[in-house]
Formats: C-alpha cells, sequence, structure tokens
C-alpha cells in the first residue's frame, strides 16, 4: 500500500534531508504545499501539490488550502474501524501516515517591535494547527511531528518499528503543548494589543509572557 506523507513547514531545517530519507529509503510520496513543495521540487524530489491531490484550489491568499476532506479523512480514518476505511474508499480518501507541520511564527512576529496589528493576525496559523490536531488524535497510525529535532527519532523509529508506538504517543503529546502553548500567545496578544499605544510598560509585559510561554 502506498505510504503518504504530508509536509508543510515553515521552519525548513533539515527538511530536504528527510525527505529524502522518505522517499528513496521508506517509500514515501510526498504531498506538500507551497513554498514547502517548492524546495522539495527543486531538491529533486517528487511531490505533489495539495491542492492536486484534493482536486480544489487554493483560495483567499492562502487561508484555505488544507481545509478538506481529503486531509483530515486521510488524517482521521482509523486503521482499525472497517467502517472508517470502507467510508475513505467510497470517498476516494488516501490515508496519510506522516505528517510535518511547523506553524506560521506568530510568536516571532508580534515580538517584533511596531508591529501592525493586520500583519499579527495574518500570522495566525489556522490549516497547520488544524492538520497537527487531526494526526495526534489519531496518533495510533499516524506519525506527527512539529519540531525538526525529532526528525532523527522519527528515522530511526522507522528503522526499529517496534519503537514507533510509544515515539508517536510522544510526538502527539508534544504537538498538543505546541498548539496549546501557541493558543496561548495568540490570546496573550489579542488581550494586552489594545494597550500597546497608550502602555510602555504592559507592551513589555506581554512580550515576555509570549517569549516564555
Amino acid at each position: 500500500m502506498e505510504k503518504l506523507a504530508l509536509l508543510s513547514v515553515s521552519d525548513k531545517r533539515g527538511l530536504v534531508e528527510f525527505a529524502t530519507a522518505l522517499v528513496r529509503k521508506y517509500g514515501y510520496r510526498l504531498l506538500s504545499t507551497g513554498g514547502t513543495a517548492k524546495l522539495l521540487s527543486q531538491a529533486g524530489l517528487p511531490v505533489t501539490e495539495v491542492s492536486e491531490h484534493t482536486g480544489f484550489p487554493e483560495i483567499m491568499e492562502g487561508r484555505v488550502k488544507t481545509l478538506h476532506p481529503k486531509i483530515h479523512g486521510g488524517l482521521l480514518c482509523r486503521r482499525d474501524k472497517s467502517s472508517h476505511l470502507e467510508q475513505a474508499k467510497v470517498n476516494g480518501i488516501a490515508l496519510i501516515d506522516l505528517v510535518v507541520v511547523n506553524l506560521y511564527p506568530f510568536e516571532e512576529t508580534v515580538a517584533k517591535p511596531n508591529v501592525h496589528f493586520e500583519e499579527a493576525i495574518e500570522n495566525i496559523d489556522i490549516g497547520g494547527p488544524s492538520m497537527l490536531r487531526s494526526a495526534a488524535k489519531n496518533h495510533d497510525s499516524v506519525t506527527v511531528v512539529c519540531d525538526p529535532a525529532d526528525y532523527t527519532a522519527v528515522l530511526t523509529a522507522m528503522e526499529t518499528q517496534s519503537l514507533l508506538p510509544e515515539l508517536r504517543r510522544k510526538l502527539a503529546l508534544k504537538v498538543f503543548q505546541r498548539t496549546a502553548a501557541y493558543d496561548a500567545a495568540i490570546s496573550a496578544y489579542l488581550i494586552f494589543s489594545s494597550f500597546r499605544a497608550r502602555s510602555s510598560v504592559i507592551t513589555i509585559f506581554w512580550i515576555s509572557v509570549l517569549r516564555h510561554i
């Protein structure tokens, strides 16, 4: 059965090397978006754009590209339930086995001096956390990576399959910790953004909060 990996990252450190191992050593087919797909293609790796996979174009300046049943169905389908597998088959949903996603750099954006509110809002990632949470919920079957520091551990576990279940659980926990921190940063920014023009003390406070979440 074909194995699918979905890669869509803002932090591209080590990605080409990791993706190369996925394709050439473990036989994965790569799905990707935007700049990540371009990077992989330039590295000589075969990659399918998510819009081609879903049959639906990226719209609204990239705000909507991965929020599609062929993505989330592929992530959330339980492999141990025949009804899930049958529904996936009937609806043309290919199962996704590995997700590599890290989020728009919201914390770094709002920590910049004099950042505009609109810029901050546009750096709130929607599709990334959604894919991470779907994959993490179904970690019994899906490996989810939100940190490039975990690439080596994932490749090691693929070599020694007995390591994979425990690693998947650890990576799922890391995802929920990351998305919780991300949402906390957004909340903190929105709470204090209206006071920034009036109080440098508050500005310093919320930047400190963001950096320590």
